[in-house]
């Protein structure tokens, strides 16, 4: 680790440089949580095999694929414009997918909710009012 003039402490590595130990086990540590997580994730989806589900797990996976970016950054391999462009082009991803995943989550309970006051055989809205049949 180096003292920048500022007084903080960098613990990014230089591009294809070598690298802080402590960077590189905090990038293994994020690697690791962000699998972690990505695979609890799937599991649900498989459970909900939902839209929304879907949209928060890739949102969820992009985590990863930042560890991703960060690693061919390290080893030469994504230049260091394109880096930055990527980490902030995933950043944009997840939090779009996050956002269609609420919006399909609202969407799919208002049509449930508007389902439930219609007549399933004709779709025509219902005057039940929670009342008995006459």
């Amino acid at each position: 680790m180096q003292l920048s003039p500022s007084g903080w402490t960098l613990i990014h590595a230089g591009h294809g440089g070598s690298a802080d130990p402590a960077f590189l086990a905090l990038l293994a540590l994020a690697g690791l949580g962000s699998a972690v997580v990505l695979g609890l994730a799937l599991a649900a989806l498989v459970r909900r095999r939902s839209r929304s589900y879907l949209l928060v797990t890739l949102a969820l996976a992009t985590l990863l694929a930042r560890t991703g970016v960060a690693v061919l950054s390290l080893t030469g391999s994504v230049a260091e414009g394109s880096h930055h462009l990527l980490e902030h082009g995933l950043d944009a991803a997840m939090a779009a997918l996050v956002v269609a995943a609420v919006l399909d989550a609202r969407s799919v309970r208002q049509s449930a909710r508007s389902d439930d006051s219609r007549d399933p055989r004709t779709g025509v809205p219902t005057d039940d009012g929670g009342g008995e049949e006459r």
